[in-house]
């Protein structure tokens, strides 16, 4: 549990950093030229992932697998959506395969959730 406490702060300053990413790349999709489902694919997966982070920090006492699922989502949000903003105002992505690669990392920690939920220990 003590590796939860430590990474509690960083997934707090994610989350606030993805929400606050999500609203202005939905802002840039709306009122932007061009490409624009880059931007708001990017904002819907920040979006989606803030308040998950700001939750995993909440129970990570309780979630034996918040370290991990917290790590694969913020990881994967990162990879995905950077990739995607990347790709829509450089003209190139991060690296091959890097928005597939964070896609996968998300589903990862989702299922990390789902697993710190179905193998947690019982109550004695």
């Amino acid at each position: 549990m003590m590796l939860n406490q430590r990474l509690q702060p960083f997934f707090l300053v994610f989350s606030g950093l993805f929400g606050c990413a999500g609203v202005a790349l939905a802002a840039a999709a709306s009122h932007a030229g061009g490409d624009t489902h880059l931007l708001a694919s990017a904002s819907a997966m920040c979006l989606a992932h803030a308040p998950a982070l700001l939750a995993l920090a909440l129970v990570g006492e309780r979630l034996k697998t918040a370290w991990l699922a917290g790590l694969l989502l913020g990881i994967g949000t990162l990879l995905f959506a950077g990739d995607l903003i990347a790709l829509r105002f450089a003209g190139s992505g991060l690296f091959p395969m890097a928005a597939p690669t964070g896609g996968f990392a998300m589903m990862f920690g989702w299922l990390a959730i789902t697993a710190g939920a179905v193998f947690r220990k019982r109550a004695a």
